[in-house]
């Protein structure tokens, strides 16, 4: 693949995110539509024609971490908080004064499970990635060994709830976290609990030299 030019890494950056977010909002279209099936088709020419310019030029994988020109790390590629991935929502994680995490989102008509209800597996993803989040800001980054999931009430699409997550404790490599899906008034919808593990690779890495 050929890179943007340096000085043009944050417009392409920009212009990939809108992208994306374009993405977004024609899969819900697609989802939703109503229109006759002829226009089905037309749209559909339409889109293959605009799949194969591109695919004109690819990369072998998505766009990995990195850093921003704020110092801020993103991972535009990642499946839960890429800008420049369209399956994710994408969610925006803050780190709170207290060392746990929280993220404000709303479900899209695509993330549909039960009726009206978004998908269980969905909702368990999202809560999987702010418990990753919220063992890295307590110091104690890992990758998922378990993760229980009890589902208390149904989660809506198109409506505002909030994600937080804590660090419980650790043990060695282990670390476990507790965290929940909630409504704005704190009525809890979803919660899991995840126990995290740091690879020793990770943990060689951290030693000083």
């Amino acid at each position: 693949m050929e890179l943007a030019p340096a000085e043009d890494a944050e417009a392409y950056f920009a212009a990939l995110s809108e992208l994306s977010r374009q993405t977004r909002d024609l899969v819900d279209a697609v989802v939703l539509t109503d229109v006759p099936d002829s226009e089905l088709v037309a749209v559909t020419a339409e889109l293959a024609a605009l799949t194969d310019r591109l695919r004109a030029l690819q990369c072998a994988s998505p766009r990995p971490f990195e850093f921003g020109p704020d110092g801020v790390p993103r991972h535009a590629g990642n499946a839960v908080t890429g800008s420049a991935n369209p399956h994710a929502l994408p969610l925006v994680i803050h780190t709170t004064p207290e060392r746990t995490v929280r993220a404000e989102l709303s479900f899209r008509p695509t993330h549909e499970g039960p009726p009206g209800s978004v998908h269980g597996g969905v909702s368990a993803m999202i809560l999987d990635h702010l418990l990753g989040q919220a063992v890295a800001v307590a110091g104690f980054p890992g990758m998922t060994g378990t993760l229980t999931i009890r589902y208390r009430g149904r989660v809506p699409y198109g409506e505002p709830l909030v994600g937080t997550a804590e660090h419980t404790r650790s043990e060695g490599r282990k670390t476990w976290v507790d965290g929940r899906i909630a409504l704005p008034d704190g009525t809890v919808l979803v919660e899991a609990t995840g126990l995290f593990i740091t690879p020793s690779a990770w943990i060689e890495q951290q030693r000083p030299v």
